[in-house]
């Protein structure tokens, strides 16, 4: 293995930018309950007790006599009151442990939303900057607060948790995995040590279930050990430590140009996703792979293609031998899993190169597994007969040239000869041998030392003119004349191809370094494509076009040089490469017959644009050892596109921030300008009910005061959704206190209806804020009454489901347009032809609004017996056991 192994650049700069920052300790648990507060105050008293000074930042007892035993000992920061929406509520002082500058601080629920107004808003990016101030800090985390694990964790657990923390904070951490079988979690649970009786035999029944707390744990074992690895691979690489340190598996699948190769990819894949590691497809550059054909070449990209789409990271390895250049890669990339293919080679290829499979066994490193995969036909051969034999030496100007250098050393020598005798003259021989290895490679720098030691012998060594050699010791020197050169011209023909490899590979990252600063100086759409089609074109000595839907169709926005318009069959694959983001036209598998090849730029955001390439002769746009780096440069221009894409929805969103603003200011403001007169109006109305209580008039304005009071309430309360300013105060309520509550509120509203409650007795109580959902059910009802049949019955139904309750309000109106059943909650949306047209639009935004606000899902239908029905839905979570 290379003794060449320098510490990583990349890995060296991660290590410098953590310093004079404090070290994060997150104590990871699979789930609430497995006492991850307790080990992070447990590890804080043992460094207490060591002398170093450690205080409570925040820590979350949840009334447990235990965990506030251990509490005692520490210096409390004191908590930050902060008044929000008419409520004190207490938030970590990060001011205040700045100020304090202890060496540890603790701070529990690293993954909490602060109150709005405070300098961040997650308890996250505090942390972060105590950790910038130099101190160090441990806190608490579930694995489902993970950012990428928080939909896989939803999948099945059915809860999707709001509050996450980036993969980045979380991989610079040191992790403690605090963990507890299922069982014993589970009896934690029934002894009310997590939660109340009441809300931990609803847990048991659904999250905290055993399969689900199994595969938790499955889970947060598994991330813990892929930031443990992750760390020391950067320590090891800024250490330039050799050796594969196998705490993770890493797997390492070799590509060649023989056919049945794509077998040992499947095979690496598999493997991979049996062992849950990274894998990487390296393709060994040698001198044969300069030899190799176009067929070759091709064979070698689509296999690499395929990797690729599998999910391997590729590369490209220069060296002077396969076996050399894997137990590089090796090295490089610490794999402790080798996939090698056994081709059935000659024994004549193998006495001349040796076997890559041996000398893996015998050479590679300590502990590295390796899987051999027979091939299943023999090895290609490039020619027959002597073709073979005679493969890679050239054409013949090599040679000629050869025989010319020597034949000039030969005249030199001749009136050499009587100043430095006839025993110096066999070292200027070997002046031919060095300048054609260095220029032509090996094979003409071999033929040069054996004509110039021919040379040597028919003109300088006795007899002269003739190949016989009469003295013993003139045979050994023109062998010695012969071998030292041999040796020369391999040293000098190995030196030449490992700078051919060298400077070939720094002349595509020098390529590929200025497509990047190309596109980073674009700063536009039009800049970007243009930018694209002309670098590209370049680096791949090709036509190239880019296409992007403008105003809903695909058009040509950038070409180089300019592009007719595109054919009917070239037009087809285009639409494929964007529909399916796959390559598709010439010398692919999908519209072969079109002109142009096509490549989507495609990255998380989708497919972006499709980039075209083209030769004007006919022939395959992208040559087969080309295809790596047309690879890299189509990531790049996609990566470019996606940078344009998110400025232009940032500048979006700032607009939309903006318009929003205004639009509460406005809303604010008519608001309570109408409150003042609206209340001298409702006044003024109720005195005259008071002097004309049977007057009709009077109660037709009291009525219509009593709507405008209540479109008010929707305005204000519109404004406060949007502002965020929603102060939840959750307690259980009855359901059928809370629907006859809404009906009494409305009972003038409603006197022409008939409502029918059919909400069951036996149903359990509802976790919510009733403010709100009386705000909720008042909308739903006044919506139902103005949009539904006049004096038509209006029903409140509830029912149980299995993990839900749902609450249903049922008019007998036309019903709600196909189409509109989301839009209509929209603010200030009405729908179109329906029941739903004629008001503000405001009630049902109210109701999504509050709705989202509890965590109650809403949606609304067409009843198939006519009329539209509203449900609100109440997950099993928002429910109070009897």
């Amino acid at each position: 293995m290379s003794d060449d192994f320098r510490p990583s650049p990349e890995a060296l700069l991660k290590q410098s930018a953590r310093e004079g920052r404090g070290r994060l300790k997150i104590f990871l648990g699979a789930a609430p309950g497995v006492g991850k507060t307790y080990e992070m105050l447990l590890d804080g008293a043992e460094k207490l007790r060591a002398g170093i000074d450690v205080v409570i930042g925040v820590v979350e007892t949840h009334g447990r006599a235990d965990t506030q035993a251990l509490v005692a000992p520490f210096e409390i920061v004191p908590r930050r009151i902060v008044e929000h929406r008419g409520h004190n509520l207490a938030e970590m002082d990060l001011d205040a442990i700045l100020e304090r500058r202890p060496q540890l601080a603790l701070v529990d629920e690293f993954a909490h939303s602060n109150v709005e107004g405070s300098r961040h808003p997650k308890r996250w990016q505090d942390v972060q900057e105590l950790l910038d101030a130099g101190i160090d800090v441990a806190t608490t985390l579930n694995i489902q607060h993970v950012e990428s694990l928080n939909d896989v964790v939803a999948s099945f657990t059915r809860v999707r948790v709001r509050e996450t923390v980036p993969d980045s904070v979380f991989e610079q951490a040191e992790i403690e995995v605090v963990d507890i079988p299922p069982d014993d979690l589970i009896d934690r649970l029934k002894d009310g040590k997590v939660y109340v009786p009441e809300e931990a035999t609803r847990a048991l029944q659904h999250f905290f279930s055993k399969p689900n707390l199994s595969a938790l744990r499955e889970m947060a074992l598994r991330r813990a050990a892929m930031s443990v690895d992750r760390q020391m691979l950067e320590m090891l690489d800024a250490g330039a430590m050799p050796g594969a340190y196998a705490g993770g598996e890493r797997v390492l699948v070799a590509v060649s140009e023989q056919p049945g190769c794509d077998t040992l990819i499947r095979v690496a894949k598999r493997l991979s996703d049996a062992l849950k590691a990274p894998w990487t497809a390296v393709v060994i550059e040698t001198a044969r792979a300069e030899t190799f054909g176009e067929e070759q070449r091709q064979r070698i990209a689509d296999v690499l293609r395929l990797a690729a789409s599998l999910g391997a990271t590729i590369a490209r390895m220069p060296a002077e031998n396969v076996a050399q250049g894997l137990l590089d890669q090796i090295a490089a990339s610490r794999a402790t899993q080798l996939v090698l293919g056994k081709s059935r080679r000659s024994w004549w290829f193998e006495l001349r190169h040796g076997s890559v499979v041996q000398r893996m066994i015998k050479e590679g490193p300590e502990g590295l597994a390796l899987h051999v995969i027979p091939a299943t036909r023999p090895a290609e051969n490039r020619g027959r007969g002597l073709a073979p034999l005679v493969d890679g030496w050239g054409g013949p100007v090599p040679y000629v040239i050869a025989v010319l250098l020597v034949a000039l050393t030969t005249v030199i020598d001749h009136f050499a000869q009587p100043l430095v005798g006839a025993g110096g003259l066999d070292l200027i021989y070997l002046l031919p041998v060095i300048l054609t290895a260095q220029r032509f490679g090996l094979r003409p720098g071999l033929f040069a030392s054996l004509v110039a030691g021919l040379a040597y012998n028919f003109f300088f060594l006795p007899p002269l003119h003739t190949f016989t050699i009469a003295d013993p010791q003139s045979l050994l020197t023109m062998l010695v004349l012969i071998g030292i050169a041999a040796l020369v011209s391999n040293l000098a023909g190995r030196l030449r191809l490992r700078a051919n490899l060298s400077a070939r590979s720094a002349s595509e990252n020098a390529q590929i370094a200025a497509f990047g600063q190309s596109l980073a100086r674009a700063s536009t759409w039009d800049e970007t494509a243009s930018a694209v089609c002309l670098e590209v074109g370049n680096l791949m000595d090709c036509d190239t076009m880019l296409i992007a839907e403008r105003e809903g169709s695909l058009r040509i926005v950038a070409a180089q040089p300019e592009a007719a318009p595109l054919g009917p069959v070239d037009q087809a694959a285009a639409d494929w490469c964007w529909s399916r983001g796959e390559p598709a036209g010439r010398g692919t598998a999908t519209l072969a017959a079109a002109d142009w090849q096509f490549h989507p730029l495609k990255t998380a955001l989708g497919t972006l644009a499709v980039l075209g390439l083209a030769r004007a002769d006919g022939t395959e746009p992208v040559r087969a050892d080309r295809a790596v780096l047309l690879s890299t440069l189509t990531n790049q221009a996609a990566l470019a596109h996606e940078r344009l894409k998110m400025e232009g929805e940032m500048h979006e969103l700032s607009l939309l921030k903006e318009r929003d603003r205004l639009r509460a200011a406005l809303l604010s403001s008519i608001g309570h300008d109408l409150r003042t007169p609206l209340t001298s109006v409702a006044g003024a109305v109720e005195a005259l009910a008071a002097e004309t209580p049977k007057s009709p008039e009077v109660a037709l304005a009291r009525r219509e005061v009593q709507r405008l009071k209540r479109f008010l309430d929707n305005l204000i309360d519109m404004v406060r959704i949007d502002a965020g300013a929603l102060q939840l105060e959750p307690e259980p309520i009855d359901l059928t206190d809370a629907a006859s509550a809404a009906v009494h509120d409305l009972k003038e509203t409603l006197a022409k209806n008939r409502i029918d409650l059919a909400i069951p007795a036996t149903l359990p109580l509802v976790r919510a804020d009733p403010r709100l959902l009386h705000h909720i059910l008042i909308n739903l009802l006044a919506n139902a009454a103005q949009h539904g049949a006049p004096d038509g019955p209006i029903a409140i139904e509830a029912r149980r489901t299995a993990g839900a309750v749902l609450l249903e309000v049922r008019d007998r109106g036309p019903g709600i347009q196909p189409g509109d059943e989301e839009a209509i909650f929209e603010t200030f949306a009405r729908g179109k032809g329906s029941d739903r047209s004629g008001d503000s639009g405001l009630g049902l935004a109210i109701v999504k609004g509050f709705a989202d606000a509890l965590g109650i899902a809403v949606g609304a239908a067409t009843d198939p017996d006519g009329g539209a029905v509203f449900t609100l839905t109440i997950s099993e979570d928002k429910l109070v056991a009897a």
